[in-house]
């Protein structure tokens, strides 16, 4: 599952990246994935709403065994 969640975060990298910003997979652990905002990304106000409208929503539509994606 780390793999094909690595394969989602490669596709959305270079809309974050363009705002300054990107995102790391920290890991897989069950169903829940961690990953560490960075760069503009880490200090945004509107940080929380990327993850879960952006990040999530990308991961659980291509791996729906994921149940949540955290911040760590």
């Amino acid at each position: 599952m780390k793999e094909r969640v690595e394969a989602v975060l490669d596709k959305i990298r270079p809309f974050l990246q363009a705002d300054g910003g990107s995102v790391e997979l920290v890991g897989v652990e069950g169903s829940v994935v961690k990953v560490r905002l960075m760069g503009a990304c880490g200090s945004c106000p509107m940080s929380q709403m990327t993850l879960k409208m952006g990040v999530e929503r990308a991961i659980k539509e291509e791996v729906p065994e994921v149940t949540e994606v955290v911040n760590v």
